[in-house]
């Protein structure tokens, strides 16, 4: 069973390709994974507070894929797969931070 379907749309033209075969998310997808994952490991060797600033920062970070996607979806312009995951990948970082704060704050609230 392909479970991916359910995760990305997995446009073609959307997607980067390794020999032929497409990857199983779109460049979007791919660079929102790669930033939860890059900074997983960069939260493991130095960490930080998870404060009113951090949540900022997180929201800060979300705004660029929001453009890039917004912006291409209403076709004011079509975007790259360079700058999907590069987009993508800013606001996967932005992503895990804010859920991190969410997770935090309702554990203390338990």
């Amino acid at each position: 069973m392909n479970f991916t379907k359910y995760i990305c749309h997995r446009i073609p033209e959307r997607s980067f390709f390794i020999k032929g075969h497409q990857f199983p998310v779109c460049a979007r997808c791919t660079g929102f994974y790669a930033g939860l994952i890059v900074y997983l490991i960069f939260n493991c060797l130095y960490s930080h507070p998870y404060n009113l600033s951090m949540f900022f920062i997180s929201m800060i970070l979300m705004i660029p894929v929001a453009v890039d996607g917004v912006t291409q979806y209403f076709g004011s312009r079509e975007s790259t797969n360079n700058l999907r995951f590069i987009t993508g990948f800013i606001g996967g970082i932005g992503l895990i931070i804010f859920l991190k704060i969410i997770i935090r704050g309702f554990i203390n609230v338990l």
